[in-house]
């Protein structure tokens, strides 16, 4: 269930109990996704998160009424997805890892027979989409074909066809893939314009770890089929990972050096070099501790040669959670 601490529940636009989903594979049965609870309240922009294999794709397909549950109840944007999954599409926008729309048609077509599609009239889905153009640096790209455009450009018509029916919940999968530096940064900055004078609820999935670090309000880590973390990056950094505090002192200091270490870290390791000798441990205020940790080492006679604090990351997390990275196996399937 989510932290009411971090978001308060009052009427969750994700709601789910017990969802679960087996296959049967060679006679055999597995289990994908293990009766997780989920909590997504309006207005959250939450980061899902698993490596391969792991049951996200398999959630958020029943999510979004992709593939009915094996067992276990989910309600979306307020309709049940077993009993009114045509309730739950019309309400939500979801945008694929695909493109979405057809490459030998017009992207003004595009977004009006989206529109038309959620059975909007011709003046209002016209409307709707020149508003959308407008918000997206689409509208120089009206009378374009598809198929001329760059991934950037694709990636934000993919964003506008998702959001003609003004969805109150939009799910993302991966919406940066693919994409340099410059067109992520730019998709994120149109992303979150469009969230804040929308108030649009986004879960979102990503191998791009800072992003879920910079913009998600809360991260869910999925391994195994079954939720194994809920929380903000930040604490989840805080409490799993810990900031990691390198110092380096002359050899004949390393064991006064390591005993003042070891009074505040945990984990500790050396490395041993020719003349000098570096001591790293883990700590949950880095940065608030390494002045202190400075004052201990200089009273106890330690001539400090180099410190150095490094902040964890959520592919530390992902790392301390589930024995992989998250980054490198994103790398190894793109």
């Amino acid at each position: 269930m989510i932290n009411p601490m971090i978001h308060p529940v009052i009427h969750p636009m994700i709601h789910t109990e017990r969802l679960t989903r087996h296959f049967a594979s060679k006679k055999e049965t597995v289990e994908a996704v293990k009766g997780v609870d989920i909590d997504v309240a309006a207005g959250e922009l939450v980061a899902f998160l698993g490596p391969n294999g792991a049951g996200k794709s398999t959630t958020l397909r029943m999510l979004t009424t992709l593939l009915p549950p094996t067992a276990g109840k989910a309600w979306v944007a307020g309709a049940s997805i077993t009993t009114e999954p045509a309730v739950v599409r019309s309400r939500i926008g979801y945008i694929g890892q695909g493109d979405g729309a057809g490459h030998s048609f017009r992207v003004m077509d595009e977004l009006v027979m989206q529109g038309r599609f959620y059975g909007m009239n011709s003046s209002d889905s016209l409307s709707r989409a020149q508003e959308l153009t407008k918000s997206l640096d689409l509208t120089a790209l009206e009378k374009r074909k598809v198929s001329t455009l760059s991934g950037g450009q694709r990636r934000r018509l993919d964003i506008a066809l998702g959001l003609m029916h003004s969805p109150r919940l939009l799910f993302l999968d991966e919406p940066s893939t693919g994409m340099d530096p410059h067109n992520r940064a730019n998709l994120w900055d149109h992303i979150n314009r469009l969230r804040d004078q929308q108030e649009t609820t986004i879960v979102l999935t990503t191998h791009y770890l800072e992003e879920a670090d910079a913009y998600a309000e809360r991260v869910l880590v999925i391994d195994h089929g079954e939720i194994i973390a809920n929380d903000t990056a930040g604490n989840l950094k805080a409490k799993l990972a810990g900031d990691r505090i390198m110092i380096t002192v002359d050899g004949v200091n390393a064991a006064a050096a390591s005993a003042v270490v070891a009074g505040r870290g945990k984990d500790l390791t050396t490395s041993n070099g020719s003349r000098e000798v570096t001591i790293a441990g883990r700590f949950e205020r880095g940065t608030r501790t390494l002045p202190w940790l400075l004052r201990e080492l200089d009273h106890a006679g330690v001539d400090v040669r180099a410190a150095d604090v490094r902040v964890p990351t959520l592919d530390d997390v992902f790392l301390s959670l589930t024995g992989r990275s998250l980054r490198e196996e994103s790398e190894v399937t793109s």
